[in-house]
């Protein structure tokens, strides 16, 4: 029923602000943005099929009432466009804006009355609310009743994948400033789970993190609350990066339009407008086999143990709906949270890291492995900068920043004539790449933390970093075109041209016996060879033709398959001081290695279920 509702309909929800998903999937449905699926669909792998074809073609959201295997109806693709996204937000983003500029500027305030009328009112609804009950406690049920969705072949169970965790400080369990509310993996069945245990994957740096290290010292079993659905304020605010110390309920209740309402009792803190909560604790050291799980960055993460939590009891509203989505290879639909999220929260990266303009998360990577930023020099301002100096300040500080922290490649420069677009990838990159001096301008973080669910580096949670910063005017013009003037060593082949100054080279297979040998021999062969000067950056990869084939191939292909450390070699390279370098190309292995996770592959059986279903010409079939 994609198609849009009468006018009374739409005249009720221009004032609507969610308190449930039914709301929101009303909401959709009175716009024509939502398709309802009424005949039966399966939670075990057809239901992604379906969600990830709906939002590669830019469907609308979907509400699926027929689910086997439980009651529960389920919505996805709620979030799946920007325009979407912002459509659901539309009676409080802009006063949230307006807010965002009062903490960049509280002179504002007085300056502009007018335009901040509104501030006043938006503060009064961030404070989160206690409550002794709510819809979301209406009716009880067990893990078992949930939905088991799971979205890949190897995937070890069902998963919740539009989670929000709370947990509460022990050292102040009342205070509502203090509970922590991230998204986090929560794997429902599969592995060594019993019927009343759930397993909880959060990554190092987490704000859970901090809960659960007190309660471990105190050997406190540590309260946690997993809710899904209400406002879709709540969901985003699960995954906005905010400062440490300023709660996400804050946050949620500016964006929700209203005070996010909190069921306090012998328990973690419970959004009261929640489609269902999950209650429980996670004992001092309790932890089971968790995954393996179709990440974000397009593998697989695989079977660690992590905290398991005892489940005490589990909720859910009447006319409860089950919201989903789908994990994996970007773009997906978490696309759409970090578009928004970098709306909202760009103008406040120059108060927070001073110097630093613009900072940029590369969907594309996989998010963390690739961070682009427009920083400035300041230093000597009777001087041109000709080589980077405060941006490698800007840099430490912006690897030392809350999930920033878990970059693995860090691009940065200075944009003095203010025309650089930091969203604009391939500009970004060919800028830096026509001034960077590969003698001087690559700095390697070694023997450190990486992405909990990158298997690129040396051991779990292990690798480097490396930050390359680059200013001053253009040194060289990049080629536009293959000019070799030497072959390919044996077993390289097909050299293709991502964009102007960046070629790809399908390289021999990777083995440990060889791999490094292969690397070596490809720069022995062009040592002071000057016919590459135009192409300062070769990939060494699988398949060249994939890689060159988008920007987003060569993105995920480089960034996701990479250690820095260990991976980037040179053409002609110099140690001097300790300080790696080299006077030729910037080479970097992007080979498949054998401790890599494997990649996520779509099941073929679904892919002709799926296929089966675009053929019956129904709402949903010409989005499929």
């Amino acid at each position: 029923m994609y198609r849009h509702r009468p006018a009374d309909i739409l005249a009720r929800n221009r004032t609507l602000k969610h308190r449930s998903t039914r709301d929101v999937v009303e909401d959709l449905r009175a716009d024509g943005r939502l398709i309802q699926v009424d005949d039966e669909v399966d939670p075990n792998l057809e239901l992604a099929e379906i969600q990830r074809r709906v939002y590669l073609r830019g469907g609308p959201g979907l509400l699926f009432t027929n689910v086997r295997g439980t009651k529960f109806p389920m919505a996805s693709n709620l979030f799946g466009s920007l325009e979407q996204a912002r459509y659901l937000f539309r009676h409080t983003l802009e006063s949230v804006r307006r807010l965002i500029e009062i903490k960049i500027d509280p002179s504002a305030l007085p300056k502009r009355p007018f335009r901040y009328r509104g501030v006043p009112l938006t503060a009064l609804h961030t404070l989160p609310k206690k409550v002794r009950r709510g819809p979301v406690s209406a009716n009880s049920c067990t893990v078992a009743d949930l939905p088991q969705l799971k979205c890949w072949p190897d995937d070890g169970g069902g998963f919740v994948t539009l989670p929000q965790v709370l947990s509460a400080d022990p050292l102040d369990p009342t205070n509502l400033m203090r509970v922590n509310l991230g998204m986090y993996r929560v794997q429902l069945s599969g592995n060594e789970y019993e019927d009343n245990e759930v397993g909880l994957h959060y990554q190092i740096h987490r704000g859970i993190g901090v809960h659960h290290r007190t309660a471990m010292d105190r050997g406190e079993p540590l309260q946690v609350a997993i809710t899904t659905g209400g406002s879709p304020a709540m969901t985003l605010s699960a995954v906005m990066p905010l400062p440490e110390g300023l709660t996400e309920l804050i946050f949620a209740g500016a964006l929700g339009g209203r005070r996010a309402r909190m069921i306090k009792g012998n328990h973690a803190p419970v959004y009261a407008d929640a489609d269902f909560a999950i209650v429980g604790t996670i004992a001092p050291n309790a932890s089971k086999p968790e995954g393996p799980f179709g990440d974000h960055l397009g593998y697989y993460s695989l079977q660690h143990n992590f905290p398991v939590m005892k489940v005490q009891k589990v909720w859910h509203r009447e006319d409860a709906i089950w919201p989903f989505t789908v994990v994996g290879r970007p773009p997906q639909e978490d696309t759409t949270f970090g578009q928004l999220i970098h709306e909202l929260t760009d103008p406040i990266i120059p108060t927070v890291i001073p110097g630093v303009q613009a900072v940029h998360a590369v969907d594309a990577s996989g998010v963390h492995p690739l961070l682009l930023a427009i920083g400035s020099e300041r230093y000597m301002p009777y001087l041109k900068a000709k080589e980077p100096q405060e941006l490698l300040t800007q840099a430490n500080a912006i690897l030392g920043n809350g999930q920033l922290s878990l970059a693995k490649y860090l691009w940065i420069t200075d944009d003095p004539d203010e025309d650089l677009k930091i969203h604009d990838i391939a500009a970004f990159m060919q800028h830096i790449l026509r001034r960077v001096d590969w003698r001087r301008d690559v700095h390697f973080h070694t023997q450190t933390t990486i992405d909990t669910l990158d298997y690129s580096g040396t051991g779990f949670n292990k690798g480097s970093k490396v930050v390359i910063a680059a200013t001053g005017q253009p040194v060289r013009e990049l080629a536009t075109e293959i000019n070799l003037s030497r072959s390919l060593p044996t077993g390289f082949s097909e050299p293709r041209l991502v964009m102007p100054g960046v070629m790809a080279v399908q390289a021999p297979h990777f083995s440990k016996a060889s791999g490094n040998n292969d690397v070596q021999s490809f720069i022995d062969q062009f040592a002071g060879d000057r016919s590459l000067d135009g192409t300062p950056l070769i990939t060494l990869v699988d398949n060249s033709q994939f890689a060159a084939a988008s920007l987003n191939n060569w993105l995920w292909s480089t960034f996701t398959r990479s250690n820095p450390a260990i991976d980037i070699q040179g053409v002609d390279a110099i140690t001097i001081d300790k300080h790696w370098g080299c006077h030729g190309s910037l080479v970097i292995d992007a080979r498949t290695k054998p401790h890599h996770a494997p990649p996520l592959i779509e099941d073929p059986e679904t892919i002709a279920k799926v296929d089966a279903r675009a053929t019956r010409g129904d709402a949903l079939a010409r989005f499929l």
